[in-house]
């Protein structure tokens, strides 16, 4: 992450993190120098197994967070430092304009909070934080500037993308129409008495990365009486109270937590048993296919409901073929709707 310094702050010291350049800190004369003298500093997170004496508390995970529910041990990373004006001695002064360094994402001003309060002696004495502040991240302002720029309008092909500082270098990714780096389908395989079957398969078409533990994000109604999933971790989003139709996906460690670059192994997929509701449920105009779908983090713009292939609105399902549904999901790219055999299963 990083920040703009509204005073004459540097940074002496640092754990749990290091800053990326430790700029002209030539002013200072003798002794020992400040790790950070830079105006605008960038702080990376430290990798894991880093030196005793650079770590503190729930640090050095490499950058890699997972979300709070994969594994509360890693949702987030601890880092501190020592500051101080190296000329004006007036106090501290809240930094501005914090980024993440992640594109498409902007955080909020920061709010001032409750001081956070630490313990180094077991719970006997507890010190606590001078001037605590609050980030808040948001995507919305960058994602509808990039949406417009590059869904709406013509995009490119990759060669002629531009390059921006600001943006994430274009993937190298399987050459196709749309070029976009990760494909989910959602395929709705099996109709019963009283339940029905929904495969989901997420391909990576990425050349050289992969993503370790990525998570996917469903909204469909009928999650609300979802009886199994087969191959993946699940875990219901109860945002609204009684409302459960939302639910988060992810690989099972050491089997499909890793979705491995664009090749015959470059794919996860689970299928999962859900109960027909009778108050609610239908093959008609879509309503088997999802609402909403984010792949770590990043949402498809969903397809407009007359796209959606029909299915038949009997106990078994004949034809699957018309079932098939593929959504190219991506901040880069439109969703996209095919119906047919899809190119892996």
């Amino acid at each position: 992450m990083g920040w703009d310094w509204t005073g004459d702050e540097v940074i002496w010291a640092m754990q749990g993190a290091e800053a990326t350049e430790q700029g002209n800190c030539s002013r200072f004369k003798g002794g020992q120098l400040p790790h950070c003298c830079e105006k605008s500093p960038f702080i990376v997170d430290l990798l894991p197994g880093a030196p005793f004496n650079m770590q503190t508390t729930n640090c050095c995970k490499g950058g890699i967070l997972s979300s709070m529910i994969q594994d509360p041990s890693k949702f987030g990373a601890v880092f501190q430092m020592s500051t101080s004006a190296a000329t004006d001695e007036s106090g501290f002064h809240m930094p501005e304009n914090f980024t993440i360094g992640v594109p498409g994402y902007t955080c909020a001003k920061p709010v001032q909070v409750a001081p956070s309060k630490y313990s180094s002696d077991g719970g006997r004495r507890w010190t606590q934080a001078l001037a605590p502040l609050f980030l808040v991240q948001s995507a919305a302002a960058a994602a509808k500037d990039y949406l417009e720029q590059n869904v709406f309008g013509e995009t490119p092909s990759l060669l002629q993308q531009i390059k921006d500082s600001n943006r994430e270098s274009p993937s190298l990714v399987r050459c196709s129409q749309h070029m976009c780096p990760i494909r989910v389908h959602w395929h709705v395989k099996q109709s019963y008495t009283h339940y029905w079957r929904v495969k989901i398969t997420v391909n990576n078409l990425n050349i050289l990365k992969n993503y370790s533990q990525w998570n996917l994000v469903a909204l469909h109604p009928n999650l609300k009486s979802l009886i199994q999933v087969f191959s993946f971790n699940y875990e219901p989003l109860n945002q609204y109270g009684q409302i459960n139709d939302t639910g988060i996906f992810w690989g099972i460690e050491y089997y499909n937590d890793m979705l491995l670059q664009e090749g015959e192994s470059g794919n996860v997929q689970t299928e999962m048993l859900l109960l027909k509701d009778p108050d609610m449920f239908t093959f008609r105009e879509g309503w088997g296919f999802p609402r909403r779908i984010l792949f770590n983090g990043d949402e498809c713009v969903m397809p407009p409901p007359d796209q959606y292939p029909s299915l038949p609105n009997t106990a078994q399902l004949e034809g699957l073929d018309r079932g098939l549904t593929s959504l190219q999901l991506n901040n880069s790219c439109r969703a996209r709707v095919t119906t047919g055999q899809p190119g892996m299963q």
